[in-house]
């Protein structure tokens, strides 16, 4: 795939970037990039099952996840996909006898509804990156726990956990869409990481996180105070993480998923508020506006963000992130990377799995905002209007009439 376009979005002004180059030299570039990052650099650490067995005893999967965890090789791929003809229909044999065939049918029923009129993608996108989170990170080296095993809706914990606050509409989503495929034997732990990944390369410029199937659910609770807090410390921040097997170049990565996000509950005067100016999207003005004193008012910034910004061990990682197109390329590399651990936090059966990244819509390289100028006006001030709350909810484009409406 060769895009003018392309390389004009992801590395206008980067030394090795030339007309032509073509995508997969692109992300080759960003991945060695990847570990040259400061903030303790990506973690190379194994996890799960991988821990204790030899490289000689690695399935393909396996071996394939093993590559990533250590920086081998990239974690996403723009391009494996199923050809459609081909696609057995889905209450078929030979559906049942492809492991990934249902996912197809599942990842396209999710990404139908994560996409709003203006091309952003919407709360159900957002609801689910967060929801992929919130489920996975609920294990620890020093505590166990559950990791990404569904629990955080099996075991009822988006009604009763407060630190899940916000997830109630998309876990009842994910019930649902559970209801419907579980004749197929998914599992709840696959349905929720899926639709994470699914819901990122939704949002515009996403990267197509490398996704991987064959989880066991539990309905275990999941430890308590294992997800960080929107005002935690950057100290406190980076030995949580630490503890799931993340450096702190590793959670400066994640954090970037603020990118597309709209807060809610942090400040309830500030409802619907974004965390950059361009929510629904998923580029780098995320990390440039969190640095910037004078970002556009109706930016809402979640304290724990700033401190990690400005700590020393991840100021120099934050800003390279921020540093335009070519930041953009490095980002969707590192963060691909660390979303693939994230996933796999408590999974004891990763040598197991099955990848099926073919399943996943396309990767957006370029997107031009139908309605910049109403954005740009709205973004001017503090969010009151239920009119540009609800487009942005939505993913739709801001209705003139909003900039009256109060």
């Amino acid at each position: 795939m060769k895009t003018a376009s392309l390389i004009t979005t992801l590395v206008a002004g980067v030394a090795f970037a030339h007309p032509g180059m073509d995508i997969k030299k692109l992300m080759v570039d960003a991945q060695l990039q990847t570990r040259q990052i400061g903030g303790g650099g990506p973690s190379m650490e194994l996890i799960g099952d991988l821990v204790e067995l030899r490289e000689r005893e690695l399935t393909a999967t396996g071996s394939a996840i093993r590559d990533i965890l250590i920086t081998e090789a990239p974690g996403q791929d723009l391009e494996s996909f199923y050809d459609e003809s081909e696609l057995a229909p889905k209450d078929s044999e030979e559906c049942a006898s492809d492991e990934c065939c249902i996912w197809k049918y599942i990842a396209d029923d999710m990404a139908r509804q994560m996409v709003g009129n203006a091309g952003r993608c919407n709360s159900i996108a957002r609801g689910a990156i967060r929801l992929g989170f919130h489920d996975a990170a609920s294990w620890s080296k020093s505590t166990g726990g559950t990791g990404a095993d569904g629990s955080i809706i099996l075991a009822n914990e988006c009604l009763t956990r407060s630190d899940n606050k916000g997830l109630e509409e998309i876990c009842a989503k994910m019930s649902s869409w559970y209801a419907k495929y579980k004749k197929y034997g998914i599992s709840m732990a696959d349905l929720i990481q899926t639709a994470s990944n699914v819901g990122t390369v939704s949002c515009p410029l996403g990267p197509r996180v490398r996704t991987f199937i064959g989880r066991k659910d539990s309905t275990t609770p999941a430890v308590k105070n294992l997800l960080p807090d929107p005002s935690d410390s950057s100290a406190k921040l980076f030995k949580l993480f630490a503890d799931k097997s993340f450096t702190p170049a590793g959670l400066v990565a994640l954090m970037g998923a603020h990118s597309t996000s709209q807060q809610r509950f942090v400040d309830p005067s500030r409802a619907d508020s974004p965390q950059d100016s361009t929510p629904g999207t998923w580029d780098i003005l995320f990390y440039q506006q969190t640095l910037n004193q004078n970002a556009p008012p109706a930016v809402f910034k979640f304290q724990s963000d700033i401190n990690v910004s400005l700590d020393p061990q991840t100021n120099d990682v934050w800003r390279s992130f921020a540093a335009g197109p070519h930041g953009q390329a490095v980002w969707n590399q590192a963060y691909s990377a660390e979303y693939v651990r994230m996933s796999l936090l408590g999974v004891n059966n990763i040598n197991d799995l099955t990848e099926c990244t073919k399943v996943l819509p396309p990767f957006r390289p370029a997107f031009q905002q139908p309605d910049q100028d109403l954005l740009d006006k709205v973004m001017g001030t503090v969010l009151n209007s239920d009119l540009v709350k609800q487009a942005l909810e939505k993913g739709d484009k801001i209705p003139p009439a909003a900039l009256a409406t109060p």
